[in-house]
């Protein structure tokens, strides 16, 4: 019974100094739910033999760490060395310094976002964005929604509900968490109809596939993987002649789309959107927070009589997006306007730019720093190269020559190990693990100082 007298009830401790500070930085009702908890669990303990002096001595230190534990976001930032640059699954592009600001004074104040400073009445949303993706794209008119998949479902919807939309059966892709373009089209409500084959498709498929129930053509750009060898296509230019002899709208979606040409970088070429939209497509769409580099949207560009059918479909208000997005997004698209600049303000193309000569001088300087702090886990560290992938489904195939650090410890489980004691730490480190060694790929890493911090939390 003595152990149970050594812990103080709730309202002693917190009414102790300690007591009163984690109140005060937690608030008094987290504070006391944690509390009860963790004496009830002390409890628990001293029924099983521990001892309840020593407990209660531990108790300020515990609960700091509860607290500490449910206050810390999951959405916490974090450093990703994994070699992907767009990496999905860690929220796809940096945004700008430029984007962040303004996003950040949208967040913080009233905008005239469907406000005409002009005539006093009402404006549209996508105003703001439209005549820069005009001027940068050549497109007649645009809107923009949540992210690519819906920018296709609505276009989709608003083009050839209840009709067919032909599309060869080699772009009938599928997208992250197993959304897939035929189930897509379902939900737009067109009936698909499938020409072609796997591998090879001819431009009498789609001839011969067009009835007077085609409401659209789709073609598809497959950027999340590569069908080589025998192979055959229908281009974009081809294909919008056949449509436009046909009377019936080409939707093209370029998935990632890029509006820089990714050669200049050393990157293998995408299509570029201001070149489909030149090639004839009626509406192209693609995603703005991959390869553009911006926060999460959904484009469509093309033809003004389509597009203000789109706007007028009931699914667009659904889709439409913030005021926060907006504000960034118009900020990213402002940074076009200055390709020469663009790889120094935009981190995606600054960090595919880098030369892998100056990310292996960062990786031997920081070689030896990472392999002292990891020594005392039985770990070392060394500098090596190792291949980027630009990520999110773009260039899938495409290795680009990058470095790292290759940690390495005893045991066959040993860079599982580190791997999950770098994603407890309090800025995450995020690495990949190749041929028994966790690797960090530094493509993404503009400071020594993040990884050197994050690592001392050790």
């Amino acid at each position: 019974m003595s152990g149970f007298r050594a812990l103080p009830s709730a309202d002693q401790f917190l009414s102790s100094e300690a007591g009163r500070a984690l109140a005060e930085a937690h608030g008094r009702t987290p504070t006391l739910a944690a509390l009860r908890a963790r004496l009830d669990a002390m409890r628990a303990a001293i029924r099983d033999g521990a001892d309840g002096a020593a407990l209660a001595a531990g108790l300020p230190e515990l609960l700091a760490a509860d607290l500490g534990a449910a206050a810390r976001s999951a959405l916490r930032p974090a450093l990703n060395l994994t070699g992907t640059v767009l990496h999905t699954n860690l929220g796809r592009a940096i945004l700008a310094e430029e984007a962040a600001k303004a996003a950040l004074a949208a967040m913080r104040n009233p905008l005239a976002l469907e406000f005409d400073l002009e005539s006093g009445g009402r404006g549209q949303r996508d105003d703001h964005l439209r005549g820069l993706l005009r001027e940068l794209t050549g497109a007649e008119d645009a809107a923009v929604v949540n992210n690519n998949a819906a920018a296709v479902l609505i276009a989709l919807n608003a083009l050839g509900q209840g009709r067919e939309a032909i599309v060869s059966r080699g772009e009938l892709i599928e997208i992250g968490g197993a959304f897939r373009m035929p189930d897509i089209m379902a939900r737009a409500g067109v009936r698909l109809v499938e020409v072609g084959t796997t591998n090879r498709t001819h431009p009498r498929d789609y001839e011969d596939a067009i009835t007077p129930e085609t409401g659209l053509i789709l073609k598809v750009h497959t950027s999340n993987y590569r069908i080589e060898g025998f192979t055959a296509e229908v281009e974009a230019p081809r294909l919008a002649e056949i449509a436009r002899r046909a009377g019936v709208p080409l939707l093209n979606d370029l998935g990632s789309g890029s509006l820089a040409d990714l050669s200049i970088y050393g990157l293998r070429r995408e299509p570029t959107v201001a070149e489909a939209v030149a090639e004839g497509a009626d509406l192209v769409t693609f995603s703005g927070d991959k390869l553009l580099g911006g926060p999460q949207a959904g484009f469509i560009l093309g033809r003004k009589d389509l597009i203000a059918a789109i706007n007028k479909n009931p699914l667009k208000r659904a889709v439409r997006l913030d005021k926060i997005r907006i504000a960034a997004l118009e900020a990213t698209l402002r940074l076009y306007r200055d390709p020469e600049r663009l790889t120094r303000r935009l981190p995606t193309l600054r960090f595919l730019a880098r030369p892998q000569a100056e990310i292996r001088a960062q990786a031997e300087r920081l070689a030896p720093q990472v392999g002292g702090l990891l020594a005392g886990l039985g770990y070392g560290a060394r500098a090596a190269d190792c291949a980027s992938q630009i990520g999110s489904g773009a260039s899938p195939t495409d290795a680009i020559p990058s470095a790292g650090l290759r940690l390495t410890g005893r045991g066959g489980d040993a860079p599982d190990r580190l791997a999950a004691l770098l994603r407890r730490l309090p800025r995450p480190i995020i690495g990949h693990i190749h041929d028994g060694a966790l690797i960090l790929d530094l493509r993404c890493l503009e400071r020594d100082a993040d990884l050197l911090e994050a690592l001392e939390a050790l």
